[in-house]
């Protein structure tokens, strides 16, 4: 057979409609997990917000169904339906069903908006078992129905309104998701993000599922300034008032609220058309840029860094920073679908510009501040050297016993990282239980002895003089910080293992704090995990049963005595109580085990918490127990 015959006219496939995307979902959301459950939400969303940004929507509601099904309806314009000269169908049937149309190409209809290429209600259309979408427009109310993304009529005429506005109704398809079960939360912290960043939007979330029925509003006068406010409320501030500025240059609008609080942690988010860039972009570059000149120009001008040699880094100038920097630009340059990163150019140079100069403005005119923000990043400087000094410590250390793993580290015997898995295990019987249950092959044990350093609350400087940190920090092989090398991590699973209580959850956090400061690409990479062992047995003949939690146990005890069987219950105080052959069963072992995957958004939340309960402010901890005092339980 000749080479040309094997590929011809007939090895090209035509996709029609959405036909592409449900081929290739990953390619449009991004993954089929929850994240791309809720990017087909977010598409939705996103759209009525445009409708608010450009000046026709104030009020958008979002409601959980109870059939599993979600709702978005907003009272802007309403998405046109008359007959599209192209493609000789409804304007309305053409944007849900025709990749790459919408108004989001034709700048009359959009200064701005999120859409990019027009895919988003498609991509929505196309990864739903069902779909249906009312306009209410011009004094009529018009519907249309799909099915995975096709349409099963003609747009109809459904009745008279006085109202006007978009309403989609979509469930998502169990052939395409792992999951179709949305959860509220991520729902509302993404509203709770628009709302913000679009001030004067009111958005309303009902839940109506599992008859709960509950309803939140959100609203916020102040816009991004609240924003920074809501992220800071744990944590103590320089100065009461954030610092705001909102200025168009050409055809950008530059909107900055940020302050600077008493942590060590920077916390810049960043938004082009009212969207959450991950990665940032080149509205970061210009902010760092415009933020470390204008303070290093102040400070000169001021004499506030005398003795100091060279200028405040930008890491010392946005030590503690809290920040959001929303940018509206006409025609935003993402890379991808899910718009991680900004590349537009011209907007680095106009938010650096724009920047430097109003926060010069409000130096200018908060001396106390600017001296108080610059006093924190010349002490970042100064605590930067040590740390340098005794990082470099710890490396010529490290160099020299290369070959040596901390003694309490019981290893495994392969060298294959992919199959290799480190087992941080709470207290030292408990490590004496899973090094007895492990499988020595691929299984590596590292005991604590007792609670860890809290990396949230100390200095880089007395972090790496901690020996349980530079045993930890040996034992997975990667250095850390600007040197980290993660093709060097000896284990491709890191799983967190402490006991069922309030001490082991205290003990996994201080874990996730570490890993989130300092290995961060690990959890990036997903790589860390947290091992769920049970809290109960029970015993029913030789037959014995484990539970992860009191519901699952309470049921299973109810259906077994109901049914005449005598039951002997047992509930576990640690992992230190299970013998061996328990802790292989029911927490290391492949076979039974269950293992929660740790993302990001969980480490960020779980130092968030952290900082709440056990830090120095104790308004946040009193606001917390006053809140759930009455929600809690006590098991005797």
């Amino acid at each position: 057979m000749e080479e040309n015959e094997s590929y011809n006219s007939a090895n090209i496939q035509i996709l029609k409609g959405l036909e592409a995307v449900r081929m290739r979902p990953a390619m449009y959301i991004g993954s089929t997990d929850v994240t791309g459950l809720h990017h087909i939400f977010t598409e939705i969303l996103d759209n009525s917000v445009d409708e608010a940004i450009a000046g026709f929507c104030t009020h958008i509601w979002v409601t959980l169904n109870e059939d599993g099904s979600i709702t978005v309806r907003d009272n802007g314009r309403g998405i046109p339906v008359d007959i599209h000269p192209d493609t000789k169908v409804s304007t309305l049937e053409t944007v849900m069903t025709n990749l790459h149309a919408g108004g989001k190409f034709d700048q009359g209809a959009y200064k701005v908006s999120g859409g990019l290429h027009g895919v988003g209600m498609k991509c929505t259309n196309a990864l739903s078992k069902w779909m249906r979408t009312t306009v209410y427009r011009d004094g009529k109310i018009y519907q249309q129905e799909y099915k995975r993304g096709v349409p099963v009529a003609p747009v109809k005429e459904i009745g008279t309104t006085k109202e006007r506005g978009t309403m989609h109704t979509f469930m998502p398809d169990e052939e395409i998701f792992t999951t179709t079960k949305f959860d509220p939360h991520i729902i509302i912290r993404k509203c709770r993000q628009h709302a913000y960043l679009t001030a004067g939007l009111r958005i309303t979330i009902k839940d109506n599922t599992e008859g709960k029925n509950t309803q939140y509003d959100l609203y916020f006068e102040d816009g991004i300034k609240s924003y920074v406010r809501f992220l800071n409320i744990e944590n103590k501030t320089i100065g009461n008032d954030p610092f705001y500025m909102q200025r168009q240059d050409g055809d950008t609008m530059v909107e900055v609220s940020l302050q600077y609080t008493d942590t060590m942690d920077e916390n810049v988010r960043c938004y082009t058309n009212n969207i959450i860039n991950p990665e940032g972009g080149t509205h970061l570059a210009g902010f760092r840029t415009a933020i470390t000149s204008a303070v290093n120009t102040y400070a000169e001008k001021a004499e506030l860094t005398k003795g100091l040699s060279g200028n405040l880094s930008g890491d010392d100038v946005r030590e503690g920073l809290t920040a959001v920097v929303s940018i509206k630009v006409p025609d935003p340059q993402f890379e991808g679908q899910t718009k991680i990163k900004l590349n537009n150019p011209e907007v680095k140079s106009i938010v650096g510009r724009v920047v430097k100069e109003e926060l010069l403005t409000y130096f200018n005119e908060n001396p106390a501040i600017a001296k108080e923000i610059i006093g924190k990043a010349i002490l970042s400087n100064r605590a930067k050297a040590a740390a340098q000094a005794a990082r470099n410590a710890v490396i010529r250390k490290s160099a020299l016993e290369s070959t040596t793993l901390p003694g309490k580290l019981a290893d495994c015997t392969s060298k294959d990282p992919a199959e290799c898995e480190l087992f941080i295990v709470e207290g030292l019987s408990a490590g004496g239980s899973a090094k007895q249950g492990r499988d020595r092959h691929t299984q590596a044990i590292l005991p604590l002895r007792g609670k860890i350093i809290n990396t949230n609350k100390y200095r880089v400087d007395r972090v790496l003089s901690n020996q349980e940190f530079n045993d930890l920090t040996t034992a997975l092989g990667t250095g850390i910080g600007t040197s980290l090398d993660i093709s060097k991590l000896r284990y491709h699973k890191i799983i967190i293992m402490s006991d069922a209580d309030v001490d082991g959850l205290h003990i996994t956090t201080l874990v996730l704090t570490l890993l989130f400061r300092f290995f961060r690409p690990l959890i990036e990479n997903g790589y860390v995990y947290v091992a769920q062992p049970p809290l109960h047995k029970v015993e029913i003949g030789k037959k014995k049963y484990y539970f992860l939690n009191d519901a699952e146990k309470e049921a299973f005890v109810r259906k077994e005595k109901a049914a005449g069987k005598t039951l002997v219950e047992n509930r576990f105080k640690g992992l230190g109580e299970m013998n061996p052959e328990q802790l292989r069963d029911t927490t290391m072992g492949k076979e039974n085990r269950v293992l929660k995957q740790v993302h990001i958004e969980d480490a960020q939340e779980a130092e968030k918490v952290f900082e709440m309960l056990m830090g120095t402010e104790v308004p946040p901890r009193r606001r917390f127990i006053q809140n759930y005092a009455t929600k809690a339980t006590l098991d005797i």
